[in-house]
Order: C-alpha cells, then sequence, then structure tokens
C-alpha cells in the first residue's frame, strides 16, 4: 500500500512539473523539401507537404516582424449577378501586421482610422492604444533563420473564408453555405513572388443542405460550391505621397480618418481623397510628362471587338489628364498573356461571366491611411452589350444587326462599350457617379446614360445612341484630384468650377425612389426631366405599336419575344424617376459654409405641376393599353429547359405562355406610382406646402391622382384597362397609407380619403363596372381585408429588373 502511494505521489509531481517548450527545428529542417522564391520577401513552397514558408525579418521590440498592405480577392467567381461574388472582386485594402510572441506569430489588422498625425509620440500612442484592433489568425513559429528572423507557415492562414463568402451567399437568399475546411487547401501550386508583392491563393469550398435557386442555378453539384481565393500581401508605398483633403463638391472617393491632433475649433473627422500617386518630372511646370504613368489594361478574355471597344473608351480619361497638364500620363494597352491579372502592378479591366445580367464595378487598391491608391481593379459584366442589342434589335429591327447601317445594333452597344470603360475606370481612378451628367449635354461618363432614342420620318433611331469622349465635368474632376499641386490650386479650381456652373449629384442623393435632387438622376437624358419624359412616351408608343417579330433573329424561338418586349414597354421607367424628383424635388448642393450655395430652395410650383401631369399621362389607358396587333405575337411557347437569363426578366402572366395583356398594364401603372407615392416625396409635398401654399401638397397629389385613374369617361373598349388601373393605383394608395415612413397626418387624411373613395365607388346596377366597384369598396372598408390585400406578394405586379440597362 505506501509502496502504491508513492508511485501515485511521484506520478502527480511529474505532471505537475513544467514542460520544457518545444524546441524549434533548425532552418535546415524546416526548409527541406521547399523550392525558394525572392521578392518582396523570401518564400519557400513544400509542394508536397502543402507548406508556404514566409521568411519574415526580425521582430522590432513590440515584436512586428512585418507590415504590409492586405487583401483578398476572388480568382473565380460564383456567376451570380445577384449575390454578386464575381470573378476580380475584392475585400477593402487593410493594413496587416505580423507579430511574433514566443513561438507564435499573430495576424493584427491595424485601426489605421484612428489617429493623430500631428501629435507627439505620446500623443499617438494615447490613440492607438484607445481603439481597438483585429486579430485574424494565429500561427506557429517554424524556425528562426541564421539572421534573427521568423519561418512561418502560412499555408493555414490563406485557408479561411476572408472574403466572406459564407455570408454574402446568405445575405442575398441563396442558402446558409458553411465553409468545409477538411474540403479546403492553400495551392501550393499557385505562390507568385514580386519585388512589391506576394500573391498566393487558396481554394475553398462551401457546402449547404437547403441551397436556393441562385446558386443551385449555377454549381455543378447541388448544395457545393468551391472558389478560388487570392491573398496579396502587399509592400507599404514608398514615403512623399501629398495626400488631398476630400471635398464633397469634387465627386471623388474618399478614406474617412478620425484625428484626434486637430486643433480645438476644427473637426476630427474629415477625409482624404483618394487617388494615383502621379508626379510631374517638372513639378513647376504647368504642363509635364510623369514620373510613372498611370496604365490600364485590357483583359485579353474579353473577345473582339468588345476588346478594342474597351481600349478605345479606356483610353478617353488620356485627354482629362492631358487638359490638367499631364503629358502622356494616362495609358491604355492589353495585358500580357504572360502577366497576371491579379498581379499589383497591372490595373486590369476584367471581362467577368455570369450566369445573368448584372452590374460593372471599378474598384481600387488604396493605402488606409492616405487614401493613395495602389492598383485600380475593374469588373465588366460580359451579358450587359447583349442586353443592349436585344433592346436595339426590339427598337429598329433585328435585320440590321451586323449591317454596319447607322442604326445597327451592334455598332450601338459597341458604343455603349466604350462608355462602359470609361465609367468604370473612372471609379478605379478614383472618381464617384456624378449622376447630374445628362442635365448638361452628357458632361460627364460618371453618369449612367440612357440611350438616346430619336424618332426620323416616324421610326425609332439609334444612331447617336451615346456620346464620344468624357465631358467638362470628368475634365473638371481630374484637373481637381490630380492636377491641383496644393490646397490652394485645389481651392481655386473648385472655385472656377463653381463659377461654370458645374453641377454634382451622387449616389444617395439620387439612387432612392424618394430622392429629392431634380438633376440626379439614371439613365436619364436632356435638361429638362418632364419635357423628356413625354419626349419618350412618344417614342415608346410608336416602338410599341410596332413590336413583332422583327425584333428577333429569324430561325430565334419566338417565345424571345416576351423577353424582348419588356425593356420596350417599359422604356420610359427611368426618366419616370427623373420627372418624379420634380414633385416635391428641392435643389441643393454639397456646400461648404462661405461658397455661395448654402441655400436650398424647392422646385418651382410649375415645375412640379407640370411633372404631376406628366407622371399623371403615364397612367391613361393610352399609354397602358398594349396593342391588339403585337399580342398575338406574345403567346408562344417553348419546349426545351428554362434559361434563367429568360425567366427572371420576363414580367408575371396569368396562365403562361399565354400573354397577358392587363398584365402588363399593372406592371406599368406600378412603374410610375412607386415613384409618385414614395413616402418621402409626399412628406416633401406636405412640407412644401405648408410652407408656401403656392406650391402643390400631397393631398392635392393624391386628390389629382384618384381623379384622373378612377375617371371612367372614354371609350367603352377601354373600361378593362381603366379598372385595372384604378385597381392597382388604390392598392398602392392602401400601401402608401400603411408605410411607416409616411408622415403621420398625411397618413391619417389618405386614410379618410380612401374612405371617400369607397363611398364613391358604392353604386347600383348589375354590369361588371358596377360590380367591380362595389367589391373594391368593400375591400377599401375593411381593414383586415385590406391589410392581407397589399401584404400578399402575389397581388403586387413584380416589375422585371431593369437596371443595368448597358
Amino acid at each position: 500500500m505506501n509502496r502504491m502511494v508513492s508511485f501515485v505521489i511521484g506520478l502527480l509531481a511529474m505532471l505537475c512539473m513544467p514542460v520544457a517548450a518545444q524546441a524549434l527545428a533548425t532552418p535546415q529542417q524546416a526548409l527541406r523539401g521547399t523550392e525558394a522564391q525572392t521578392g518582396l520577401l523570401p518564400v519557400h513552397v513544400d509542394r508536397a507537404d502543402g507548406r508556404i514558408l514566409l521568411e519574415l525579418p526580425p521582430a522590432d521590440a513590440d515584436g512586428i516582424a512585418g507590415r504590409f498592405i492586405y487583401m483578398s480577392a476572388l480568382e473565380t467567381g460564383l456567376g451570380s449577378a445577384t449575390i454578386g461574388l464575381d470573378r476580380g472582386a475584392f475585400a477593402g485594402s487593410r493594413i496587416l501586421v505580423f507579430r511574433r510572441i514566443g513561438n507564435h506569430v499573430l495576424a493584427e489588422i491595424e485601426n489605421s482610422r484612428f489617429r493623430a498625425s500631428a501629435g507627439t509620440p505620446t500623443e499617438q500612442r494615447a490613440v492607438r492604444e484607445s481603439f481597438g484592433y483585429s486579430t485574424i489568425w494565429r500561427g506557429e513559429v517554424a524556425a528562426d533563420t541564421a539572421g534573427g528572423g521568423t519561418l512561418l507557415d502560412i499555408a493555414p492562414f490563406l485557408v479561411r473564408d476572408d472574403p466572406g463568402i459564407a455570408q454574402a451567399i446568405a445575405g442575398e437568399n441563396g442558402g446558409d453555405f458553411e465553409f468545409k475546411p477538411d474540403l479546403s487547401l492553400a495551392d501550393t501550386n499557385f505562390v507568385r513572388v514580386f519585388p512589391r508583392n506576394i500573391e498566393m491563393r487558396a481554394r475553398l469550398t462551401f457546402t449547404a443542405g437547403d441551397p436556393q435557386d441562385e446558386v443551385s442555378n449555377i454549381t455543378p453539384v447541388r448544395g457545393n460550391v468551391s472558389m478560388v481565393v487570392r491573398h496579396s500581401l502587399i509592400a507599404l508605398p514608398e514615403p512623399g505621397y501629398h495626400p488631398r483633403r476630400f471635398d464633397p463638391r469634387a465627386g471623388s472617393f474618399g478614406t474617412q480618418v478620425v484625428d484626434y491632433s486637430q486643433p480645438l475649433g476644427q473637426p476630427i473627422v474629415y477625409e482624404l481623397a483618394n487617388r494615383f500617386r502621379l508626379e510631374r518630372t517638372d513639378p513647376s511646370a504647368d504642363r509635364s510628362p510623369v514620373v510613372e504613368p498611370i496604365v490600364f489594361h485590357i483583359d485579353p478574355g474579353a473577345p473582339e471587338p468588345i476588346r478594342t471597344a474597351l481600349a478605345e473608351g479606356v483610353a478617353w480619361w488620356n485627354d482629362a489628364f492631358e487638359a490638367a497638364g499631364f503629358v502622356d500620363a494616362f495609358r491604355v494597352a492589353i495585358l500580357p498573356e504572360s502577366a497576371d491579372p491579379l498581379d499589383i502592378r497591372y490595373n486590369v479591366v476584367n471581362w467577368v461571366n455570369r450566369a445573368t445580367r448584372g452590374w460593372s464595378y471599378g474598384q481600387a487598391v488604396d493605402d488606409p491611411r492616405t487614401g493613395e491608391i495602389i492598383r485600380g481593379n475593374v469588373l465588366l459584366g460580359s451579358l450587359r452589350v447583349r442586353q443592349d442589342i436585344m433592346i436595339f434589335e426590339a427598337l429598329v429591327g433585328a435585320g440590321l444587326t451586323g449591317t454596319g447601317d447607322p442604326n445597327d445594333p451592334i455598332t450601338a452597344a459597341l458604343a455603349r462599350i466604350r462608355q462602359l470603360g470609361a465609367h468604370e475606370v473612372g471609379h478605379a481612378i478614383g472618381l464617384a457617379h456624378n449622376f447630374a451628367g445628362s442635365i448638361q449635354g452628357r458632361y460627364s461618363v460618371m453618369d449612367y446614360p440612357a440611350p438616346r432614342i430619336t424618332l426620323v420620318d416616324g421610326l425609332p433611331d439609334i444612331s447617336d445612341a451615346y456620346g464620344v469622349g468624357v465631358g467638362s465635368w470628368d475634365n473638371f474632376a481630374i484637373r481637381w484630384l490630380y492636377g491641383a499641386r496644393n490646397e490652394s490650386e485645389a481651392r481655386a479650381t473648385m472655385e472656377q468650377g463653381l463659377a461654370d456652373g458645374l453641377i454634382f449629384v451622387g449616389d444617395g442623393e439620387a439612387r432612392p425612389a424618394d430622392a429629392a435632387h431634380p438633376a440626379g438622376s439614371l439613365w436619364d437624358d436632356y435638361a429638362d426631366p418632364v419635357a423628356e419624359l413625354e419626349r419618350m412616351m412618344d417614342v415608346r408608343r410608336v416602338a410599341v405599336s410596332r413590336f413583332g417579330p422583327a425584333a428577333i433573329g429569324a430561325g430565334q424561338p419566338l417565345s424571345q419575344l416576351r423577353r424582348s418586349f419588356v425593356p420596350i414597354w417599359l422604356l420610359h421607367r427611368y426618366q419616370v424617376e427623373a420627372a418624379a424628383k420634380l414633385l416635391g424635388g428641392v435643389q441643393f448642393a454639397y456646400a461648404l459654409n462661405g461658397d455661395g450655395t448654402e441655400r436650398a430652395e424647392p422646385v418651382s410650383a410649375g415645375a412640379q405641376r407640370d411633372a404631376l401631369d406628366a407622371l399623371l399621362d403615364t397612367l391613361s389607358p393610352q399609354a397602358l393599353s398594349v396593342p391588339a396587333n403585337v399580342t398575338p405575337y406574345l403567346s408562344s411557347g417553348y419546349s426545351g429547359n428554362s434559361d434563367r437569363q429568360t425567366s427572371i426578366e420576363l414580367m408575371d402572366m396569368a396562365g403562361e405562355p399565354i400573354f397577358d395583356p392587363l398584365a402588363a398594364t399593372e406592371v406599368g401603372a406600378v412603374v410610375t406610382l412607386t415613384d409618385l407615392l414614395a413616402p418621402g416625396r409626399l412628406n416633401r409635398l406636405e412640407i412644401q406646402n405648408q410652407a408656401d401654399p403656392a406650391l402643390i401638397g400631397a393631398h392635392e397629389t393624391i386628390d389629382a391622382l384618384i381623379d384622373r385613374t378612377f375617371g371612367f369617361s372614354g371609350r367603352e373598349s377601354d373600361a378593362g384597362v381603366r379598372r385595372r388601373i384604378a385597381t392597382t393605383t388604390a392598392l398602392a394608395l392602401a400601401r402608401a397609407q400603411r408605410d411607416y415612413a409616411l408622415s403621420p397626418t398625411v397618413a391619417l387624411a389618405l386614410d379618410e380619403r380612401l374612405h371617400d373613395l369607397a363611398d364613391d365607388l358604392d353604386g347600383r346596377g348589375s354590369d361588371v363596372q358596377s360590380q367591380w366597384g362595389r367589391g373594391l369598396a368593400r375591400l377599401l372598408r375593411d381593414r383586415e381585408a385590406l391589410d392581407a390585400a397589399i401584404a400578399d406578394e402575389g397581388r403586387l405586379p413584380r416589375v422585371p429588373p431593369g437596371m443595368p440597362i448597358g
């Protein structure tokens, strides 16, 4: 017994003794079986065992063994326009620090937004220690180098969902995909080491038990999607870059900082404009060559003639840089076949293929500390040009495609490709959208341009569909962002731009349905939104009346006509949005105090009433009746497999494939009603009318809408269309009345107005009109039934996607 107790005590004592740290391998042992690459850092790749060893320099007193700009990007995309995980898309750039502690290395993301740029070292440390940072990975040291550095196997770091792929899929209702580490690996077959960056990749797999159609329509195995993710370690830029303070009037992107060293009385939150480092060889000269030009490379994966059109459009920016005093500072080339399109040394215009059409993007890799752009990266969706051709063929006839005629749909589509290339590269060099570009004669490629469709000899004409070259705003924006050599010159450039009457309207003030700025619209044209809406309604009337088999090529399934018909039927949709912005509209600027643009003013009463009249005209039976000569061609079936590119573009019908013209009536009505009854717009109308009774109010707008859509004088043949428009309007009014964003006083008055409408509808008679009126009246009075009706998605016509239209 005593012997057993002694044994147990001895065993416990051994277990409680401190364990000696495991000895690190020698460099020779750690590097056995590896192949070395040199550049930004020495990198040793072990293909057999899946290791990628970074050779980090000796750590400083805080353990920091390297500081880099870090980004991850998708080398292969999902192919979904809706979810947007596209080939070449990347997460924002971050400052990554490798910090060695003992035999471990932490990968930390520094919090560079909070700073004390002009403070003492003590003040800077106080700010740094006041805010959290992010540790995203912990690794083990493989060996110490002879020079005191660290060998670190970075392969496990790469096998993470750094871009947030699973979250992006779930966020767009694609399914609850989970990252599967057992099906994911760092790819030791691909490691590239360059003087300024290191490129590595991992192959990641995600699975879901119940994937949704948006993903299942693409992946070869249901519930299993794999993607290649690129990881880049980029050298910090050399000193010498001079940041430019962001100006909200200049139309650029900015990097926000919170600077606690600002003097008292000055704001501590400001932004630095994002731009490339572009230095004159002669800083004192007004015109000078540059030390290093900006070069954008066109993806050779873009087919001809698209590739050439892209190069031509992107090259327009050289004119703006020349005008700003830079000689041969902006160039375009085709990406060499031997080049890697994600190599940090190349600015690339990528050609991206997806299962359905979607947006294009201009992105930039920047230094989060200064806003300096290090690399531009553009993603262009390949299906947009085909959508344009489909629209143009429906306007002028597919028989002109490829003929070289002034109305050749391919010619017009390539003109749009030039615009698109210039637009997205504009983002990549630091410029934001300017949605006021269309009101001053195509004065910016940073707007979304509507194709200019005219009537020549009574027929649609697209020979002047798009403009050529950058505009006056683009020249100003480059002059302010790049040409001004200091803040004083930047201020002088801005003052001249304001004196010249240049207008800027950004995304936040143009995209929402209830946006207020009368100059900020997407896909619109000309200076007068109301006059252009009236003109576009004339073009639409002709285009709809001529629609038929000539809209598609010979031998194509006739069922494709229903897809081609949608953008023609809704040809006016974006000009409706533009005209609606005058109603309750406010002229305002992104003003700085003292610049003379501080005062905001409502749009004049006359202009607002003209806009309301034009909008109500789009709800007339004449505007929303599908011509009898068109409907027989829209009821063709198709016996093959469904095509998601087509199916999501169609209007929902009653009894497909039979075309329902009244369903088209509903969709057309919803286009106008969505903008007209936007709660923010109705609220502004109430506010404006209270301040100035001469301005149109919300109640006058609603009364005019009801009077127009429930007035049943006219042809008996229009009665069915009128009833459908009126029903759609009543339900839209009820939805607006219950919207929490609507002013409570407007909501209460609208509720009473709907009850009055029910009384007006409650007539006698046994005809269809009387029966419909009494049925709608009962629905409007029955709160519970009306709530159910407006909550039923099946009762709300689904408007097919429109944007992007080119």
